[in-house]
């Protein structure tokens, strides 16, 4: 661990502030925080400025939370980054994905046109920043172009995130498991 959460005892108004935006009052402390949040706060202008954005595509998208979990899912995977993946497979299955939904989404083997597309559009993303011509007409059999803008936004906001979690070493929380995302 590079960058451990911030102590209790240093838990400022600025470290508050910075995540009164996706936290209520009584959770904005070290343990109820999570290790994520805890972690970026030691830089609380940035952390404040990340979660407005980071809120916004985790709750406020135009993205079906079906595609968004998936999307967020493979990007965990493809970057190796066990804290998103476990606490996504978490998020995912709260909104009904399956563990063969989830198994698929690691594999790259989904069994429909659409998932395919969707998985492919992540993969060309991380790849070569950038969506092919046919992925993204094969996207917009189901997703409109507010939608798909959203999740070019979605794919690159997970993979900066997972390479801050990564670079940092923020571990998962003890009653999280970890499951299986290798590569």
């Amino acid at each position: 661990m590079r960058l451990s959460p911030l102590p209790a005892d240093q838990w400022d108004d600025a470290a508050r502030h910075a995540v009164s935006g996706m936290l209520p009052e009584e959770r904005r402390n070290p343990h109820d925080a999570g290790n994520v949040l805890s972690t970026l706060v030691r830089h609380p202008k940035l952390t404040r400025a990340y979660l407005r954005f980071s809120t916004y595509l985790l709750y406020g998208s135009t993205l079906p939370p079906r595609v968004r979990e998936q999307v967020i899912l493979r990007v965990a995977h493809r970057r190796g980054c066990t804290y998103e993946w476990s606490h996504h497979v978490e998020m995912g299955k709260e909104i009904g994905l399956t563990d063969a939904d989830i198994e698929a989404v690691r594999s790259g083997n989904a069994d429909n046109d659409f998932d395919r597309a969707l998985i492919c559009a992540v993969d060309e993303l991380d790849e070569k920043t950038n969506i092919s011509d046919h992925t993204w007409a094969a996207l917009g059999e189901q997703l409109d172009e507010r939608q798909r803008m959203d999740l070019v936004f979605t794919t690159g906001n997970y993979i900066a995130l997972a390479m801050a979690l990564n670079t940092f070493g923020v571990e998962v929380e003890g009653d999280h498991d970890g499951g299986t995302q290798e590569r």
